[in-house]
């Protein structure tokens, strides 16, 4: 390079996240990384991921009021140059990082039709098509509770709980200027049906470091490995060594009820297990992810003021009856959410319609007291 120009896979390694000295890796016709990630892994991966289709599709027929089929995905290892070449000119780029005991960068990727189209129904607005402020909120509120779900099988399946996800942010603009994880990568395509539209796709991307660390957690895939303390080809499981040990202790050779270890076989190290003392905590009040409900409606009701009146009463009303009320004129009114008094306000007129405004928020204490 004695010109000083950068040649195309210099080139290509800069954008992937590499380091400039060292030569880029490999790569399979399509832009799939040649070895990042096996066969077994990926099929690993994506038995994992088929688990989660049933939950998705529901989640977004809640947030769509549509029927929505969300089929089992393809999944492959690629780097950014092979995917940019998959996608259209302009995408929605919605980042959720993975954080926790399992951290990666985490991304969805779709069209702008598939986007707006989610914003248009979630909003009850059939007539958006453009993707403003309002609508891009929609579509990470959508990917949010998408992320919370995979998050949950994740952690049923690996037994850990400390897996957590960032806020979505999205993006949408040219694909070039998407964020996708650095050097080598998973991609998930999904085919999503939603109604009786036209099939769209939608891409999520994990970082390789993430699928990894999943499958060794799970004890998947051909990078997993055997868990510790585990004899190759499942010979015999921690808990069948720990049930021989109490019934017969260690013998010749410190195998469990007398044996011998099996040829070329180092005898376990099996130890009592350290559990870390639990602690009582308060717990924030910001834990958990509220926005899987942020899009659950509820009732809300303004009462001018109630009255009890006896059946006679009742049955002898007609036109032009007047009902007295327990309230006073220039009271405020109650403000109820599923019938608990939640505010007081006074009652204004906007145009032509009856509003609210809301002048004492009720304490938490009195609440409290309402329950019991």
């Amino acid at each position: 390079m004695s010109d000083g120009a950068l040649s195309q896979d210099e080139i290509d390694s800069l954008l992937a996240g590499l380091d400039g000295g060292s030569a880029p890796a490999a790569a399979a016709p399509g832009g799939r990384a040649s070895s990042a990630l096996s066969p077994q892994d990926a099929q690993a991966f994506k038995t994992i991921l088929d688990s989660i289709t049933g939950a998705q599709s529901q989640n977004l027929s809640m947030i769509t009021g549509l029927p929505v089929t969300v089929q089992n995905p393809a999944v492959d290892a690629v780097t950014r140059d092979g995917f940019l070449r998959d996608v259209p000119e302009e995408v929605v780029a919605v980042t959720v990082p993975f954080g926790g005991s399992i951290p990666g960068d985490h991304v969805f990727v779709m069209s702008k039709e598939l986007a707006a189209r989610i914003a248009a129904l979630a909003n009850k607005d059939e007539g958006l098509t453009e993707l403003d402020d309002m609508a891009m909120s929609a579509v990470q509120e959508c990917v949010s509770t998408l992320a919370g779900t995979e998050i949950t099988v994740i952690a049923e399946k690996t037994g850990n709980r400390n897996i957590q996800s960032s806020v979505a942010e999205g993006k949408f603009g040219p694909k070039a200027m998407a964020r996708v994880p650095t050097g080598d990568f998973v991609r998930a395509s999904f085919q999503v049906q939603i109604g009786d539209a036209v099939p769209e796709r939608l891409t999520e991307l994990f970082a390789l470091s993430f699928v990894r660390d999943l499958l060794a957690a799970t004890g998947g895939g051909a990078q997993g490995g055997s868990p510790q303390g585990a004899f190759p080809g499942g010979m015999m499981s921690q808990t069948g060594m720990l049930g021989m040990q109490g019934q017969g202790g260690y013998g010749m050779g410190g195998y469990p009820g007398g044996g011998m270890a099996p040829t070329g076989m180092n005898p376990p190290n099996v130890q009592p297990v350290q559990f870390a003392s639990l602690q009582m905590q308060q717990a924030s009040p910001e834990s958990g992810n509220i926005g899987l409900i942020m899009d659950v409606y509820m009732e809300m009701t303004v009462e001018l003021g109630r009255t009890r009146k006896a059946i006679k009463e009742i049955l002898g009303m007609g036109e032009g009856t007047i009902i007295e009320l327990d309230k006073l004129a220039g009271e405020p009114v109650d403000i109820l959410v599923n019938h608990k008094l939640i505010a007081k306000g006074e009652v204004v007129v906007i145009d032509e319609n009856f509003g609210v405004r809301v002048t004492e928020i009720v304490s938490p204490m009195e609440r409290m007291g309402d329950m019991g």
